[in-house]
């Protein structure tokens, strides 16, 4: 499977070529990164939560991704306030009568270059052994 296949499992985003063109109009670079901000300012919140806060509690989430894991893929994929949005519906989700389980968070449409997709993207999606068919089962005797 090529890399950019891979990716665009990892994100659920299709793939798409590399040729990003990047504005050369100065205005709108700057422009461009003072929209960052917010989504920055949340992911270095989750991040500096997940490193002091989180680990005191232990692993009490029902759910994977637990909540700051989804909390952070979701600002990371979505910008500042989609993944705001589907963070605070997961946490109203998350409580000790929720059913719990594999909650992913949608896929959106940003796509990273080549070897530089996000940390909690990667730990978020880890790779899932095909299912052992009935069959094969049988025929080992299990």
């Amino acid at each position: 499977m090529c890399a950019e296949a891979s990716h665009a499992s990892i994100t659920g985003a299709p793939a798409q070529a590399a040729s990003s063109s990047s504005p050369s109009n100065p205005f709108l670079t700057a422009l461009k990164w003072i929209l960052e901000i917010p989504r920055l300012l949340l992911m270095g919140f989750l991040k500096l939560y997940r490193l002091i806060i989180s680990p005191t509690y232990g692993d009490v989430c029902g759910y994977f991704p637990s909540c700051s894991a989804y909390a952070l893929e979701a600002v990371t994929v979505h910008g500042a306030t989609r993944g705001s949005w589907l963070a605070a519906r997961r946490l109203l989700r998350c409580n000790p009568w929720g059913k719990g389980g594999i909650d992913m968070v949608p896929p959106g449409k940003r796509i990273w270059p080549e070897g530089k997709t996000p940390k909690i993207i990667v730990l978020n999606h880890p790779p899932i052994p095909d299912d052992i068919d009935e069959s094969a089962a049988a025929d080992r005797g299990a």
